[in-house]
């Protein structure tokens, strides 16, 4: 692994995107990216960041503002958790830091929503200390480059990865962390074939010079994904349109069209609102989350009046002030 070095940095120092957080490598800025290239793709990152960074430049601001506003910033990036947890660590580095950025790995990692990888990215890349960063990026160049079958979603290998890689990192980590992670990204990609005509590594990978390298690394078997049936009330009034923040579990204190679980028939829906004038059946959507599995229908319903204990608003309110998350978008689009 020591050979992938040299050809590693000379590489990426060649061809490396140019990116708005690796301008100035400020940690509130390369946090921030890191949070929301969880689970997203860059080139979809780019808008939500820009428009993020616009409303809230500094920890300070991040700090103060209202949960409302925050996920509306957030809404269609997913894992609303990610976005509380954002507020959450910059009041802790307010409180306990003097409103900077802790400068070590360790208080790094003390941060509400911040892990391993996280902390090992934003202690290399801002502060240069000799921490590694090892996201499933990583380990699909290490399983290649070593030609070892391993399941890259295992945090026990992932621990293993960890150490091997920390004894090859130069001095410049930042850049070493980046550089492979980067190569994971664009050439050792995860679907399709990997671009090894065109790699910086192709001379060491044991798996490229076997012909291993589309068989590894070995893909974890995924688990089944509950299932669940969702009836969408799209309420409308005057004008208005009924929303209501969710109170439990997946997406919690998130604005959404109302709803109840199961599908109910024209008749029941009838039974459950009085003051319908009119009712019809609506576009239906099924919204894949990690784990579960929403199969949504909905209802279109005219009332002659509104009714509790939902919010009233408007399109262009709802469009404004108000988060929804990804899985009522196209009844939103609908309702438009």
């Amino acid at each position: 692994m020591k050979k992938i070095v040299d050809p590693l940095l000379k590489w990426y120092l060649e061809n490396k995107r140019t990116f708005p957080w690796r301008e100035d490598k400020d940690p509130y800025h390369v946090w921030i990216s890191e949070i929301m290239l969880q689970q997203t793709r860059i080139e979809a990152v780019l808008n939500y960041y820009d428009r993020f960074m616009k409303r809230l430049p500094t920890i300070q601001s991040l700090s103060e503002v209202e949960e409302d506003e925050l996920l509306k910033l957030w809404q269609g990036l997913g894992y609303y958790s990610r976005a509380r947890n954002l507020k959450k660590a910059a009041q802790k580095m307010i409180n306990d830091y003097q409103g900077e950025f802790p400068k070590n790995y360790e208080d790094i990692l003390k941060l509400p929503g911040i892990g391993e990888y996280t902390a090992g990215a934003i202690s290399s890349i801002c502060f240069g200390l000799p921490e590694v960063a090892i996201d499933g990026n990583v380990m699909r160049v290490y399983s290649r480059v070593a030609n070892v079958d391993i399941d890259i979603t295992s945090p026990k290998e992932r621990k293993k990865i960890a150490s091997k890689i920390k004894q090859i990192l130069p001095k410049n980590s930042g850049d070493f962390n980046e550089a492979i992670m980067e190569l994971g990204e664009v050439i050792c990609i995860p679907n399709g074939l990997p671009k090894c005509e065109i790699c910086p590594l192709k001379e060491i990978c044991k798996a490229h010079i076997l012909g291993r390298e589309s068989s590894l690394p070995r893909k974890a078997i995924k688990k089944e994904k509950q299932e669940e049936d969702y009836t969408v009330f799209l309420m409308k009034c005057n004008g208005k349109i009924a929303i209501q923040k969710r109170e439990s579990g997946l997406l919690k204190n998130m604005w959404e069209f109302p709803n109840e679980i199961g599908f109910l028939s024209i008749e029941q829906v009838k039974e459950k609102f009085s003051q319908v004038k009119s009712i019809k059946p609506s576009i239906s959507n099924t919204h894949i989350f990690t784990h579960k599995k929403w199969y949504m229908k909905s209802y279109l319903i005219e009332l002659d009046k509104e009714i509790e204990p939902f919010q009233w608003v408007s399109l262009e309110e709802i469009e404004k002030d108000y988060a929804i998350p990804t899985a009522f978008f196209p009844f939103l689009e609908y309702m438009k």
